[in-house]
C-alpha cells in the first residue's frame, strides 16, 4: 500500500546521470527505500564504482535488470534509453506504480513520435509537470507518468502563464536554452569530452528537430485557443548540468512588466518549487543546482513588444531526479515534497 512507511522501490538505469541522481536523493527519502538497483552493462559491479559520491551505497552492487525483481517493487523508476521502457512496461505487474524518466510515453502523436524518434509509438501516460494547472490532479490519480524533458521543463513552465492568461501569440514561440553536458546521457561521445566542451559554447539539433519541441507543444496546446508552436535552438554549454532558457513571444497588447510578474507570481503561488524572481534578480543555474526548484524571471521588450521569460533549473533536479520524486510523491500520495530539497549547493 502506497501509505506505508517505507515503500520498496526500484531503480532501473540507475547507472547512468539521472539513475544516480534518484540514488543520491532516494538516500534520505523517508517512504521510498531503493530494494531493486539494476544497470544492464554495469551489472556486477559496485554502484559507488560508477558514483563514487554515494557512500549509503558503498557496500552494494548493480544487479542485473529482470522483470521480477521489478515486480517485486512496490515503485520503480525506469531510467533508461529512449525506446527501452517500452519493451518491458507490458511486464510490469498492475500494482507496481511507475515513473518513467524516458520519452517513450511522452507523446500522444504517433507521427510526431515517428518524426522525433526511432521505433514504434508505445502510446502516452500522464504527462507528470505538476505545475501545470490541472495536471498535479491527474498524476495524483495515476499509477503510471511519464516523466518530462529537462528542456521540456523549463521552457513549458516558463511559458505557461502567459499562455493561460492569454498574454502572447502562442503560434510564435521563440526558445533558446543552454544545456550543461550531462543532458546528453553518459555514453561516451568525442563532443563531449572536457577538451572539447570548456571554452566552448555550441548549437545543436536546431531547425526545429530537437525531440522536446512536440512535448512542449502538446502540453502548452492543452489549455491554448490555439496550436502552440515553437521555434527551439538548443545549445551546449561548458558545465557538467544546469539548464537556462529563454522563451519570447509578442504580447496580444501592452502589458506593463508588473503585471506580467503579478500574473505570474499568481499562477505559481501554491508550487513549492517555482520562485518568480523580484525584479533585478536573474535566474541562475548555480542557485538551483542540486535542487528540484525553478527559477523564473520576466520582463516586457517594449520596443519590439515582446514578453521575455528566463527560466533556470538542475537538468538533473526538475529536469529529471527530482521531479522524477515528486511525481511519485503524488501517485503514491504522500507529501509532493518529501525526500526534496530547495536549497541549492552553490
Amino acid at each position: 500500500m502506497c501509505y506505508a512507511p517505507i515503500m520498496k522501490t526500484g531503480v532501473i538505469g540507475a547507472s547512468g546521470y539521472a539513475g544516480g541522481e534518484l540514488l543520491r536523493l532516494l538516500s534520505s527519502h523517508p517512504t521510498f527505500k531503493p530494494t531493486v538497483i539494476s544497470a544492464g552493462q554495469s551489472a556486477g559491479e559496485l554502484i559507488t564504482s560508477v558514483h563514487p559520491h554515494l557512500y549509503s551505497y558503498a557496500d552494494r552492487i548493480f544487479s542485473e535488470t529482470n522483470i521480477e525483481s521489478i515486480n517485486s517493487c512496490e515503485l520503480v523508476f525506469l531510467a533508461l534509453p529512449h525506446g527501452e521502457s517500452a519493451k518491458i512496461i507490458s511486464k510490469i505487474a498492475p500494482g507496481v506504480k511507475v515513473v518513467d524518466l524516458g520519452a517513450d510515453f511522452r507523446l500522444s502523436n504517433s507521427e510526431d513520435w515517428l518524426k522525433y524518434y526511432d521505433g514504434e509509438h508505445a502510446g502516452k501516460y500522464v504527462y507528470g509537470l505538476p505545475e501545470i494547472k490541472h495536471q498535479r490532479s491527474l498524476i495524483a490519480k495515476s499509477s503510471i507518468v511519464a516523466n518530462p524533458g529537462c528542456y521540456a521543463t523549463a521552457i513549458a513552465l516558463a511559458a505557461a502563464p502567459a499562455i493561460e492568461a492569454d498574454l502572447i501569440d502562442e503560434s510564435d514561440l521563440v526558445v533558446v536554452a543552454a544545456s550543461g553536458t550531462t543532458g546528453a546521457g553518459r555514453n561516451a561521445k568525442i563532443n563531449l569530452l572536457g577538451s572539447e566542451v570548456m571554452n566552448s559554447l555550441t548549437s545543436y539539433k536546431f531547425g526545429g528537430v530537437h525531440q522536446h519541441t512536440p512535448e512542449i507543444e502538446e502540453i502548452l496546446t492543452g489549455f491554448s485557443k490555439q496550436p502552440v508552436k515553437v521555434s527551439f535552438t538548443p545549445i551546449l554549454a561548458p558545465m557538467p548540468r544546469g539548464i537556462l532558457a529563454t522563451v519570447t513571444a509578442k504580447l496580444t497588447s501592452d502589458m506593463s512588466e508588473e503585471k506580467v510578474r503579478n500574473i505570474y507570481s499568481k499562477y505559481f503561488e501554491d508550487d513549492d518549487f517555482v520562485v518568480v524572481l523580484p525584479k533585478g534578480a536573474m535566474p541562475q543555474t548555480s542557485a538551483v543546482l542540486g535542487t528540484n526548484m525553478v527559477q523564473i524571471q520576466v520582463a516586457v521588450d517594449s520596443h519590439t513588444g515582446r514578453l521575455i521569460v528566463s527560466s533556470a533549473i538542475d537538468n538533473l533536479g526538475k529536469g529529471a531526479a527530482g521531479q522524477a520524486i515528486q511525481n511519485a510523491n503524488l501517485i503514491c500520495g504522500i507529501a509532493e515534497n518529501s525526500g526534496l530539497t530547495q536549497i541549492g549547493v552553490k
